[in-house]
């Protein structure tokens, strides 16, 4: 294969690095113990202009670079802040100041200086040692405090980071929140595990799975959908609070909500059920908010904001449909009337299946929220327990906010029999990835057991990063999301 030809920007920086070089400085730099955060640096600047503060070692990416007379600027960044930087040609040997014009926008450096403010109150460190830490071959994107290409930042997602303000900030947001998650179930005594990503049977939800081959075994394998079942297999053998965040994939549409790879806990509590679930889901969140934010009131979109402060809504689905929709959710008629009106096919399908597609296009755009959406027909809910006083409704749970589902939970079905026929159960009008109904057999072996009465609770975890840090596409919040190839049409938000 012949070697890329690098371009006039990477050949002018080459020359750079082999000045460098040249000059006995290594161009990618070594071990630079010592340094402390740009953001506390800030902090132990003096409060008068002019005034020598603390000698610091602080590292960063230089983002700008301007002259003033016989000085220098340059602005660094590093995950905690930015700061200025002043050389000046009096302060450096002849090759301190040599090695300062090999520098470009990018390069990584090290600095030891002394902290001062200008006259014009800007915290600086004026530089009494430079140390490059990497230099950077390739060219910062065009006008990079505004970069436009959404498709060319995704693809290279660590210029995305780099130029694009706010996303470093959001993407360790992310962190936190999931640190934040974490904690809360800490608090609560739940242990945290991992289970396997390939399954035998795609179960536990709803959903086309990806599909994989053992060349070993000669089996064919899925890539988890959920993390259901084998997280209930831990509670029967005696984990009686279990949690798990980890990544599943469904092999599906690409859309502002939707990435077929993502980041979901699920949690399971014994002895509990979907009131437990509500109580921990809103726990969760506003421990979370909490985590980023001084306030319960976060901004969305133009002008709205999300209030987070409990307690949160609790609202039957049935209600909701009679309100939304307009017609009476008993009268298979009536349901099938309204749905016609918006395009949605009832011709043999399940009339549970019907009357949820309507509550999609008639009340979820309703669901600002928080709000719980409570008890939905047990048709459709194949592994949760049914109302003692009422066989045909599922304690069932789904949290909305802003229109978009957050989390899903159940009063966990524990009857083995009852749960080996219901995987049998095959609604009409759903297809195979929609339906439920894929047996099972080991997890039917350890309901057998015994699994203890208990609440059920699934969040995704992308989609809360969305609502906690305004972002209204999936793609914002995971460092690296799916995309086409280069060359082919992009995906629709």
């Amino acid at each position: 294969m012949s070697k890329v030809k690098p371009n006039r920007f990477e050949a002018e920086r080459i020359k750079k690095l082999e000045k460098i070089q040249s000059l006995g400085f290594d161009p990618w730099g070594q071990r630079f113990d010592g340094h402390i955060p740009i953001a506390e640096a800030r902090t132990q600047a003096p409060e008068a202009s002019g005034e020598d503060g603390e000698e610091v070692r602080i590292a960063g990416r230089i983002m700008l670079r301007r002259k003033a007379g016989k000085l220098r600027f340059y602005d660094i960044k590093d995950w905690t802040g930015k700061i200025q930087l002043l050389f000046s040609r009096g302060d450096l040997t002849e090759a301190q100041w040599e090695l300062m014009g090999t520098l470009d926008l990018g390069d990584l450096i090290g600095i030891d200086g002394c902290l001062r403010r200008t006259e014009t109150g800007e915290i600086s460190v004026f530089v009494k040692e430079l140390t490059v830490l990497c230099k950077s071959l390739a060219q910062p994107p065009e006008k990079h405090h505004s970069v436009k290409d959404v498709e060319l930042l995704l693809r290279q997602r660590s210029l995305d980071l780099i130029y694009t303000e706010g996303v470093l900030e959001k993407m360790l947001k992310r962190s936190q929140i999931i640190d934040s998650v974490r904690q809360t179930l800490r608090n609560q005594k739940f242990a945290e595990v991992e289970t396997p990503v390939l399954h035998a049977v795609a179960g536990g939800a709803a959903a086309r799975p990806f599909i994989t081959h053992h060349n070993t075994l000669d089996i064919e394998l899925y890539m988890r959908i959920a993390l259901e079942l084998h997280l209930k297999r831990l509670m029967v053998g005696g984990i009686e609070r279990v949690y798990e965040i980890g990544r599943v994939f469904r092999n599906e549409g690409i859309d502002a909500t939707h990435n077929p790879e993502f980041t979901m806990i699920e949690i399971y509590q014994a002895y509990g059920d979907y009131e437990t679930m509500m109580d921990l889901t809103e726990a969760i969140v506003t421990d979370a908010v909490k985590t980023i934010s001084d306030t319960m009131e976060l901004p969305w979109g133009e002008g709205e904001t999300i209030d987070f402060s409990g307690p949160w809504e609790r609202k039957k689905y049935l209600d909701l449909v009679r309100e939304h929709a307009g017609c009476d959710p008993a009268d298979p008629a009536a349901v099938a009337a309204v749905a016609k009106q918006h395009g949605i096919e009832t011709e043999n399908v399940h009339p549970d299946v019907v009357l949820n597609e309507v509550f999609e296009a008639t009340c979820e755009e309703h669901l600002t929220g928080p709000v719980f959406v409570i008890d939905y027909p047990a048709s459709i809910c194949p592994l949760t327990k049914r109302k003692q006083d009422d066989p045909d409704i599922a304690e069932r749970f789904e949290l909305f906010v802003k229109g978009m589902e957050l989390a899903n939970a159940y009063t966990e079905l524990n009857d083995p029999l009852l749960q080996e026929e219901l995987f049998q159960t095959q609604l009409s009008g759903l297809s195979d990835e929609d339906s439920m109904a894929k047996m099972d057999t080991d997890f039917i072996k350890a309901l057998k057991v015994g699994m203890p009465p208990a609440g059920g609770l699934g969040i995704g975890i992308d989609r809360l990063v969305m609502l906690l840090t305004n972002s209204h596409s999936i793609r914002d919040v995971i460092y690296f999301p799916l995309l086409r190839p280069e060359g082919q049409p992009s995906q629709p938000e």
